[in-house]
């Protein structure tokens, strides 16, 4: 028999594994997938980068980058970010496979076995995943509009969560929730943390994807704010804003927590693809960032409207949602006693799949409501599936 460490025993297997093997099915409409849609990537504008670069730097792309990152992407994230008043002046910043790893370094830095970690509830299934990996015991804090609960985050942190090491939050168009955090919730949470013996761990993938410019003022990062009240780890993805398959993200920290991160990135994959940090370098330090963004924004915020005002035609009463204000999802909440595995299994006999809430639940158990994602699904198949899932709720009130 195999014996297995306890990290791996400790991962949460999901009932719904095989139910969405038929996601494959060309047939079904698929709202599960976070993800970008296939035909809004910057295929043109790739092609044109790679076709430019001369010799010497394609062979660059195919070889071992250094731990941090490709000097170059660096130099360039970080204008990016200084753009955004973020302080890479004073702080260190690493390239990532993606933001997940980022999230992972951080947990493998802080976090012992049985070490608390809060997090919201809902939250990202891939922070819960790397947090309990490392044996952590999560303390999730319930989310509404304006962001994370502060009675419920007082009360937890006067007892289960005392002695916590991290907290973990998605605060700008969040995965699953959708909502952003307001200024006065961001400037409450953070005035109550002042002091504390605790690392703040801000992700931050969605950033970019607000769908109106007045929305802007409200994805400014905490870790804007000097001096920083707690040591705040600011971690942020090419994934949403380019593309997931070239797994690049960042993380920008103090100096003192990025010359450990290193050394962790070093025994985990030595270091991120030197060919898309290439790629990603030129993207942004030719300009076609921006002109990119304008196009997504566009594009997603069109199909969250879709999405948005067929729900409100088609959805029972008894159900209750937040209208997000960019990123890539809607949180439905349903009535207590509906469970979203029952609803999930009539709406795939019709022909549309979703992602059910204990999913996102940080103790698998809470499973009346369920994300629908809009960014992947084509504009003309999304009515039709929202009118499959609501009809499958009706049939459970």
């Amino acid at each position: 028999m195999l014996n297995f460490s306890k990290c791996v025993q400790e991962m949460r297997t999901s009932e719904i594994r095989d139910l969405m093997s038929v996601a494959t099915n060309p047939n079904i409409i698929s709202f599960a997938g976070g993800m970008p849609n296939n035909d809004l990537f910057p295929v043109e504008e790739i092609d044109e980068i790679y076709n430019t670069l001369d010799d010497k730097v394609k062979k660059i792309g195919f070889q071992y980058a250094p731990t941090p990152g490709y000097p170059p992407l660096i130099e360039s994230v970080k204008e990016y970010l200084r753009a955004k008043e973020l302080p890479v002046d004073t702080n260190d910043l690493i390239i990532t496979s993606g933001s997940l790893q980022a999230i992972n370094i951080i947990a493998k830095l802080f976090v012992n076995p049985g070490d608390t970690v809060i997090t919201e509830s809902p939250c990202f299934i891939g922070g819960t995943s790397a947090f309990k990996s490392y044996q952590s015991k999560i303390v999730g804090i319930p989310l509404d509009a304006d962001g994370i609960i502060m009675n419920d985050l007082k009360t937890a942190m006067d007892n289960d969560a005392k002695n916590a090491k991290l907290i973990y939050l998605s605060p700008y168009f969040h995965n699953p929730a959708g909502i952003v955090y307001s200024k006065e919730r961001k400037n409450e949470l953070l005035n109550y943390l002042q002091g504390k013996e605790i690392v703040l761990l801000e992700d931050d993938p969605y950033n970019e994807l607000y769908f109106d410019e007045s929305y802007k003022e409200l994805t400014i990062p905490m870790k804007t704010i000097q001096p920083e009240p707690v040591p705040i780890c600011y971690t942020g993805s090419f994934s949403k804003i380019l593309g997931p398959g070239m797994r690049l993200g960042w993380l920008l920290a103090s100096p003192e927590i990025i010359n450990k991160a290193q050394l962790a990135k070093q025994s985990m994959d030595a270091c991120s693809s030197t060919f898309t940090q290439v790629l990603a370098d030129q993207f942004l330090r030719q300009g076609k960032l921006q002109p990119y963004l304008e196009r997504l924004r566009a594009a997603y915020s069109k199909r969250m409207k879709i999405m948005n005002d067929c729900l409100k035609e088609n959805m029972p009463t008894e159900t209750k949602w937040v209208v997000p204000k960019g990123g890539f999802y809607i949180w439905i909440n349903l009535p207590e006693h509906i469970d979203a595995l029952e609803v999930l299994k009539i709406s795939m006999d019709k022909g549309a799949i979703f992602v059910i809430g204990k999913t996102f639940d940080p103790n698998g158990v809470k499973n009346n409501c369920l994300r629908l994602s809009f960014s992947h699904t084509p504009e003309g198949l999304i009515e039709k599936g929202v009118k499959i899932i609501a009809e499958a709720v009706k049939a459970k009130l």
